[in-house]
């Protein structure tokens, strides 16, 4: 068993300043609610540069980088392939606000690899995207109800934040204040891995659902592969009752495969919601789909959905380096990083006595202090959320950075080299011991 060694006090003074400082100007201090680091308590992090699979904060503290702007890093921290590019559309202008070349480039490319991704619109954030499918299928099949699952989440739009996961799980709540009941009661929702439970939402309501959204694989309760036959069971129910399928893949495009979800499970959804991966670290989400129903979508049809910065220049020069990127030898070494830090987490944790479950799929990692298969909500919720708040800390302390919340995944990234899985072994290892059984 390895001895935990005393770690290094951070160095958090700057850091603080800046946090009382933001809280003057900011809401809360910060720009989206788990930065403020309310889930794990202490001083958030300001965050000065990263290269690689390091960031390092304004007091100087250095850390090995597992949350990866939440996923969209896949390539790491201002890889050079990514920063030219932008660098030299920045220099042929910002924004315009009128159609580039760009923006048919990267939705050529996207379905390239995503083939169910017939006709596709860029938008500039996930929620954006998903508030905007979700739209398109109800002016397709002109009914209004929608069946999500309880902690997925999919943005922040008004009907999509009920039981919703991250941040809402994070602070507890069922559903946002702000929210109208009119609006939460057209959304439905039923259990994650539960094709039973849809089935019975069916029975009842059938005929007004326009679609069901789900995240193929679920990453923001940790991460929740789909169960066998989950999956192709929505797709069928979905058909027979003349609704729609969303695949939420604004995590899962690009990360879990080059297909997404829809490529790794085999299940071809009729809408597609992508994001941070397509954005190479800026702004940029897309949906997009068949093209019969992406028909409806102005200019050609009814449904009305506009950006002024949608598809700039910069993110899809970006998207476009980092897309280049990602070839199926990538992945295949993203995958051997990915399994070596799961097997880093298991290893450490059985030494030190502590029962931990991880889930993975591709380079989502999904950690928990819960005894058995976590495979829903329910068992998310089981997790001892304070052992996980005291590792946070523990490997805070000794130079590893993961999500500041319980309700996350954790995303290596191609960039995560042997030194950096290293160092991070170290800190599991000492991390794990220090807090015992």
């Amino acid at each position: 068993m390895a001895v935990a060694r005393a770690p290094p006090r951070l160095r958090s003074g700057k850091s603080a300043r800046a946090f009382a400082r933001a809280q003057r100007i900011l809401v809360g201090g910060v720009n989206s609610p788990v930065r403020a680091f309310r889930d794990v308590g202490g001083t958030p992090l300001f965050i000065a540069r990263g290269r690689g699979p390091w960031i390092e904060d304004i007091d100087g503290n250095r850390f090995v980088d597992y949350v990866m702007s939440w996923g969209a890093l896949i390539l790491g921290h201002a890889p050079p392939e990514v920063v030219t590019v932008v660098q030299e559309a920045a220099e042929r202008g910002t924004s315009f606000g009128a159609a580039t070349e760009a923006e048919v480039e990267l939705g050529e490319a996207i379905r390239r690899a995503m083939p169910s991704v017939q006709r596709i619109r860029f938008v500039s954030s996930g929620t954006e995207a998903t508030m905007s499918a979700i739209r398109a299928a109800r002016g397709f099949t002109k009914r209004t109800k929608l069946v999500k699952f309880e902690g997925c989440y999919h943005g922040h739009a008004d009907g999509l934040l009920v039981r919703a996961g991250s941040g809402v799980a994070a602070a507890g709540l069922p559903r946002s204040a702000g929210v109208p009941g009119s609006i939460a009661r057209s959304t439905i929702v039923a259990r994650y891995n539960d094709l039973d439970d849809v089935v019975r939402a069916f029975e009842r309501h059938g005929k007004d659902v326009a679609a069901v959204i789900v995240e193929p694989v679920a990453g923001n309760m940790g991460v929740v592969p789909p169960a066998k036959g989950f999956l192709e069971g929505l797709r069928a129910l979905t058909r027979d009752h003349g609704s729609l399928l969303i695949f939420d893949e604004v995590i899962t495009g690009f990360r879990v495969g080059r297909g997404g979800a829809q490529g790794r499970y085999g299940v071809t959804p009729d809408l597609t919601c992508l994001g941070k991966v397509i954005g190479g670290g800026l702004p940029a989400a897309a949906y997009g789909g068949r093209e019969d129903v992406m028909s409806v979508v102005a200019p050609l049809g009814p449904v009305y959905q506009a950006g002024t910065l949608a598809g700039n220049p910069l993110a899809m020069a970006a998207g476009l380096a980092t897309l280049r990127q990602l070839r199926e030898s990538t992945y295949g070494r993203l995958e051997g990083t990915s399994r070596r830090f799961e097997a880093g987490i298991r290893r450490a944790a059985t030494a030190a006595g502590v029962v931990v479950e991880t889930n993975r799929v591709g380079s989502m990692v999904g950690l928990f202090f819960h005894e058995g298969p976590v495979t829903n909500y329910a068992d998310v919720q089981a997790s001892k959320r304070e052992a996980y708040v005291r590792l946070f800390w523990s490997l805070l302390r000794r130079g590893v950075y993961v999500a500041p919340a319980a309700f996350e995944s954790i995303f290596p990234s191609t960039a995560h080299d042997s030194a950096a899985l290293d160092l991070t072994q170290r800190a599991m290892d000492e991390a794990f011991s220090e807090r015992g059984p």
